[in-house]
């Protein structure tokens, strides 16, 4: 991508030219290099090096116009800057988007570097060896189906007619495996584990094959579980899917648009057990891909969602801050609507619980490591999900793994229903989170 202040002497050009007053444009390229390998053999090799900006004028009348493209040189700037400023006048005329009154304000965090890219053939012969020690930790694995090691280089950048002119660059490396068995008279069995970093000479590949290849054993001796209710605990990886898939809950955009959970005056109510605390931290050091300001130029932040239990802030845009007399949060996503969405969550423990709470110790309680289809067993409206999962039965430290089944409940009585939040966390690809202890879930066999 060209220079950022190249970009933005292009744009303040064209836009006099064009007679435009009010624009910003936000920018994004991306260089990423990803690997597959199947039987000790390259699969699918790709490279790609995306780039595009969206650009947004207003026009005299204070309705805005929004076009994308690829084009960020000065004949391809003016263009996407006319279409724009034709397209205000068919613009929305009630809350229209402005400018964050954030985008220039200083950002707290340092810039990070880009570390050097590693070189195809050392990514394939690494992904390579990790499927060939996967598959020789147990004889009942015979195939890694799904499997990647990724790296990518990634630019971005702000700027409005104001005077905000912001980047950043950092680059990030990850590795999934997914390994599966084959026994006579067996069910296949399959377990996978996920690691990142910001490059490929620190990921943690052999951790990835530990816990890969720990998983997918596990599962090797299987039970079916009779249908009931149970104290469940979710994996962190689980129980940040649950979050995710019900965060209207704090969304402001959506509880404007009234498709929440929450209400506008919800704020400070108890919502959920008092032994948890939920927040939106896209800086916590954790979070290697960390942003440090959003699509509408406003720095990114810890955002309070849940504190012990109570309902303490919702995740905003420019917009949605204005109309709720509160503060952008750095959660917004510009294009022909701004959107609003989760960075990275950081859930923790709360009060202190009335008792400790250990897998060593605890009889007959599920263990959820994976939840699958959220695409289509939650129904996000009405707070219910039904959805089958990866996991085991654990009795006094001993686990047995699920056959088949499926666990159902309500979102929000989960959140009261926790009984204890574990003190140590776990890194997913969606934030920090330890284990969490629910009662009285239901969950059906097969």
């Amino acid at each position: 991508m060209a220079k950022i202040q190249e970009i933005a002497s292009a744009a303040k050009s064209s836009a006099n030219k064009l007679g435009i007053k009010k624009f910003d444009i936000y920018g994004s390229a991306v260089d990423s290099t990803s690997v597959q390998v199947d039987q000790g053999e390259p699969r699918q090799v790709k490279a790609s090096n995306l780039s595009g900006v969206t650009v947004r004028v207003w026009n005299e009348e204070n309705t805005m116009g929004v076009t994308s493209t690829t084009d960020v040189d000065p004949k391809g700037l003016e263009l996407a800057l006319k279409t724009a400023y034709d397209a205000s006048f068919f613009g929305v005329k009630e809350n229209v988007p402005d400018f964050s009154p954030e985008a220039i304000a200083p950002l707290t965090v340092k810039a990070t570097e880009k570390v050097e890219q590693a070189g195809v053939t050392e990514l394939i012969n690494s992904l390579i060896l990790a499927e060939k020690e996967l598959m020789a930790a147990h004889p009942a694995i015979k195939g890694v189906p799904y499997n990647n090691l990724a790296q990518r280089d990634i630019d971005r950048f702000y700027l409005n007619s104001d005077g905000a002119l912001r980047t950043e660059s950092h680059s990030l490396a990850s590795v999934y495996l997914y390994s599966k068995t084959e026994e006579e008279g067996k069910k296949p069995r399959s377990g996978g584990a996920f690691r990142i970093s910001h490059g490929v000479k620190d990921l943690d590949i052999n951790g990835c094959i530990k816990e890969t290849a720990e998983k997918t054993i596990s599962h090797l001796n299987y039970e079916k579980v009779q249908t009931g209710k149970y104290t469940v605990v979710f994996s962190p990886d689980a129980f940040l899917s649950l979050l995710a898939a019900f965060s209207n809950l704090y969304n402001a955009q959506n509880i404007l648009d009234k498709q929440s959970l929450s209400t506008l005056d919800d704020i400070g109510k108890e919502i959920a057990s008092p032994l948890i605390c939920v927040c939106d931290d896209a800086l916590n050091p954790a979070n290697v891909g960390a942003e440090s300001f959003d699509g509408e130029g406003t720095p990114t932040r810890r955002v309070s969602l849940i504190e012990n239990g109570i309902l303490s802030g919702f995740l905003h845009s420019a917009g949605t801050a204005k109309r709720m007399n509160a503060k952008p949060t750095g959660n917004a996503s510009i294009g022909s609507k701004v959107s609003v969405s989760p960075n990275f969550y950081h859930v923790s423990a709360g009060k202190k619980a009335e008792q400790e709470l250990s897998l060593e110790t605890a009889e007959n309680v599920i263990l959820i490591d994976d939840l699958q289809a959220l695409h289509a067993g939650v129904k996000a409206l009405q707070g219910s999900f039904s959805l089958p999962f990866d996991g085991w039965m654990i009795n006094k430290g001993v686990k047995t793994s699920i056959e088949s089944a499926t666990v159902a409940g309500d979102f929000l009585t989960v959140l009261k229903s926790i009984i204890f939040v574990e003190k140590e966390p776990e890194l997913t690809p969606a934030g920090v989170c330890p284990r969490v202890w629910v009662e009285g879930l239901s969950i059906t066999g097969e």
